[in-house]
């Protein structure tokens, strides 16, 4: 049986798809993969919560999935971020994880990054706030996102950084959904 090296002792680096598409979940697989990669990382792997990460933003959040491809077609849930709204047109995301094989990738981060204040732009969002854990700051910051000031969640330092909402062109919904973001 294959055991992940070669002949010469060097480890074999598994396959990782090149190709990933990234939308809101319209399907019940892409639901169970987001729900399932979001207790994976906020749960089992940090730690953050000690049961469940769910909570009350859950039930106006709109789930985004990243997907890898294979052969063409869609194939796993690799990252997941959430976004809703708030009042006077302002949007929440939160909740971006990437599975450990995709981490570093140089893709997926930063589509989910696009997908979900464009599609908040899409829906009427005039400003996109996300909290972002303290080591993840930079990247954001490469990603047009500006920290608006320092806050713990869970006990952990992060920041709350607004989107530069020009930097990001609006998205449009899958056909599942209507004009409002919810399921039609």
């Amino acid at each position: 049986m294959f055991d992940g090296t070669c002949p010469w002792g060097a480890r074999v680096r598994a396959y990782r798809s090149r190709d990933v598409f990234t939308t809101v979940c319209s399907e019940p697989w892409q639901v169970a993969g987001y729900w399932q990669l979001r207790t994976s990382i906020f749960v089992d792997e940090q730690r953050l919560f000690s049961r469940s990460d769910r909570d009350a933003n859950d039930a106006r959040s709109l789930p985004i999935v990243s997907l890898s491809m294979q052969g063409g077609m869609l194939d796993q849930v690799i990252g997941i971020v959430r976004v809703y709204p708030g009042e006077d047109a302002v949007w929440y995301g939160g909740r971006l994880g990437v599975c450990q094989e995709y981490r570093r990738h140089g893709v997926v981060g930063e589509r989910l990054i696009k997908v979900a204040v464009g599609t908040a732009r899409a829906l009427g969002c005039q400003r996109f706030l996300a909290t972002v854990q303290a080591p993840n700051v930079r990247y954001f910051e490469r990603h047009r996102f500006a920290v608006q000031r320092p806050i713990e969640v869970c006990g952990r330092p992060h920041a709350l950084m607004e989107a530069r909402l020009a930097d990001f062109e609006p998205v449009s919904l899958p056909a599942a959904f209507n004009s409002s973001g919810v399921a039609a």
